[in-house]
């Protein structure tokens, strides 16, 4: 071995290292639930047992360049034998919550009710924040249909290991087999649990499995998307996909896999913040959300006008909206806001700014601003399988059409309305 790469590699295992301490270290000190919960009294019915299999496998802040830029090879073998897409776009705001649930519901946020990680709801006159377990639990937040109710629903068992809304009884519906989220468990644990999902009777066994990874999205957030911590989290991600699809061919079914991240990551600028502006008067607003995306409650309607006009005047680094005239092209406005939800004032950044109302130094990169101009925002879509085209590289598509293209590998029926096409389906099925 040559000094250079002997260096390399010890290199390579001091980020390791500290990445897995980083990520021990911010874990929650509470124990949390690691038991399988599962749904009794379900089968999948005689027809749905005759259908091929789906799994979903989300690889948080997965940036659409990342396969490329730090090599990861199992992907790239894999893509390359299905389809790769130039890039996916994910739904504003790029955040993780949103994103996750527009892929499985084809809906965009301010549709489904899931506009940001955190955010109030002025009906309800309380607020959302994925830390909150009752929350995130509570079936009342989350609109649409996911893929798992929809399968649910028509007799098709469904499996996740982590997923935005699989913790929650939405329209009455958990998935059939699911676990409450723990980023402790280990990649190795989900590997056997998936397996022994396929593995189990016909009647019993998942056709639809989720299947939700961090670690990328946190060494971004921590180092930055150039470091190479988060290299070396993607070379493990990438390691970890061999493991999962070499255990998975061993039970000889055929499964489709389909690997796409929630949003991608960029580099801000840390020294440069907003603080909340001056003309918001925190009497007459609430405020909900932060860093590149600020909505504004009014608690007496009056003051929105005059509030709007000083924010308009005095704006220096950020864009003031009130709903009504939103960017059509974001789907994030009056129109779309189906739970009145949105900010009766937006306050939007363009990148590397950032509002911080925190007083503490935020992390060197993040997610949120407006995908249509940040191509940093862009997420990855990969699918390979038995009933995908062979070898093909498409053009960049939004993350709605996810939906679709599920719901026709498993051959499920939907009649409600959603925000996706069957583009993507015409484009990547034969």
């Amino acid at each position: 071995m040559s000094i250079i790469s002997g260096n390399y590699l010890c290199g390579m295992k001091k980020c390791l290292l500290f990445l897995y301490l980083l990520l021990s270290a911010a874990s929650v000190s509470a124990q949390p639930d690691t038991t399988q919960q599962v749904i009794s009294g379900r089968q999948n019915s005689p027809r749905q047992q005759q259908k091929p299999y789906v799994i979903l496998i989300s690889a948080d802040g997965f940036r659409y360049d990342y396969a490329d830029k730090y090599n990861a090879t199992t992907l790239k073998t894999l893509r390359a034998q299905g389809v790769e897409a130039e890039s996916m776009l994910p739904s504003f705001p790029s955040k993780t919550f949103p994103n996750h649930y527009t892929i499985v519901t084809g809906m965009y946020p301010a549709t489904h009710g899931l506009i940001n990680n955190y955010f109030y709801d002025p009906n309800r006159k309380e607020s959302y924040t994925l830390r909150d377990r009752d929350k995130v639990e509570d079936g009342s937040w989350y609109g649409g249909v996911p893929l798992w109710v929809l399968a649910e629903q028509q007799q098709m068992l469904t499996a996740s290991y982590f997923w935005v809304g699989s913790e929650a009884p939405i329209q009455g519906v958990w998935p059939t087999y699911y676990y409450k989220y723990n980023e402790k468990t280990a990649f190795e644990d989900r590997v056997k649990t998936v397996v022994s999902w396929l593995k189990l009777p016909e009647e019993k066994r998942p056709h639809l499995i989720t299947l939700y990874l961090s670690e990328v999205d946190y060494a971004g957030h921590v180092f930055g998307p150039n470091a190479p911590e988060t290299a070396a989290a993607v070379h493990v991600l990438d390691e970890n996909i061999r493991k999962l699809t070499e255990a998975v061919a061993a039970t000889g079914l055929p499964v489709n896999y389909i690997f796409v991240s929630d949003h991608g990551m960029t580099e801000i600028d840390r020294d440069h913040t907003l603080p909340l502006p001056v003309a918001v008067d925190t009497a007459k607003f609430i405020v909900s959300g932060g860093e590149m995306v600020v909505e504004l409650h009014a608690k007496n309607k009056r003051d929105i006008r005059p509030t709007y006009r000083r924010l308009k005047k005095e704006a220096d680094g950020y864009r003031v909206y009130r709903k009504r005239n939103m960017p059509r092209h974001l789907h994030y406005g009056a129109k779309e806001d189906a739970y009145k939800r949105l900010g009766d004032i937006l306050l939007l950044t363009e990148v590397p700014t950032v509002f911080n109302f925190s007083g503490r130094r935020p992390s060197p990169a993040t997610h949120g601003f407006d995908p249509c101009t940040v191509k940093d925002m862009h997420a990855t879509f990969y699918a390979w399988g038995p009933s995908f085209k062979k070898g093909i590289r498409i053009p960049s598509f939004r993350n709605t059409e996810v939906y679709p293209l599920v719901a026709e590998l498993l051959g499920l029926r939907y009649t409600h309305k959603i925000d996706g096409t069957k583009k993507l389906v015409k484009e990547v099925l034969p």
